[in-house]
């Protein structure tokens, strides 16, 4: 259905959409919702979590359609809903944590390495992916918002500047102390 809407540009499909056309804004989830699934896991740390936040950021898109500037780039708007969204989430489990409502695993649980013998190289790939986003999960979250939209999302200095609401000269800042930090997280440094 959506595949006559592929060769149009991402600005056309949010001009169809917030007509109506529900088929432009599949097209619009088909592209941009692995991009934004990795910045929401590099964000949050959990996988599961991830893929819910991805949906609500995509609902949250589809109801504030018709703020969208066309003539701008539609992925650093997508990326601040889905950043948005993930300090939403922070926020709720900070405040589950302090009422004891948490119930849930700690990030001290998630990073604990399986003890059990490795069937493979890729288990060990998987689980050293693991230790990474748990790592990068743990970043401020300034550090956190820079490096994945800069180095995972591969958006220009200037997008992430544009998405993060900040200069380029904070942006270099920002991912030179992230990739320090990250160093040191993971015993690199």
């Amino acid at each position: 259905m959506s595949a006559g809407f592929a060769s149009l540009e991402d600005g056309a499909l949010v001009a169809l959409a917030a007509e109506g056309r529900e088929a432009a804004f599949v097209e619009i989830m088909r592209r941009h919702r692995e991009p934004l699934y990795r910045l929401v896991r590099g964000h949050v740390g959990d996988a599961d979590e991830a893929l819910d936040l991805v949906q609500e950021s995509f609902a949250s898109a589809w109801r504030h359609l018709r703020r969208f500037d066309q003539t701008r780039p539609l992925r650093p708007w997508l990326a601040r809903i889905a950043i948005n969204r993930s300090r939403d989430w922070h926020r709720r489990r900070a405040l589950r944590s302090v009422f004891g409502f948490g119930g849930g695993q700690t990030d001290e649980a998630v990073a604990v390495p399986d003890d059990s013998p490795l069937p493979d190289a890729a288990a060990a790939a998987r689980m050293e992916m693991d230790r990474v986003w748990v790592a990068i999960a743990s970043l401020p979250q300034r550090l956190r918002e820079t490096l994945l939209l800069r180095t995972v999302e591969g958006m220009s200095q200037a997008e992430t500047a544009q998405a993060l609401s900040i200069t380029q000269k904070a942006v270099e800042t920002r991912l030179y102390r992230a990739r320090q930090q990250l160093s040191a997280l993971l015993g690199e440094g």
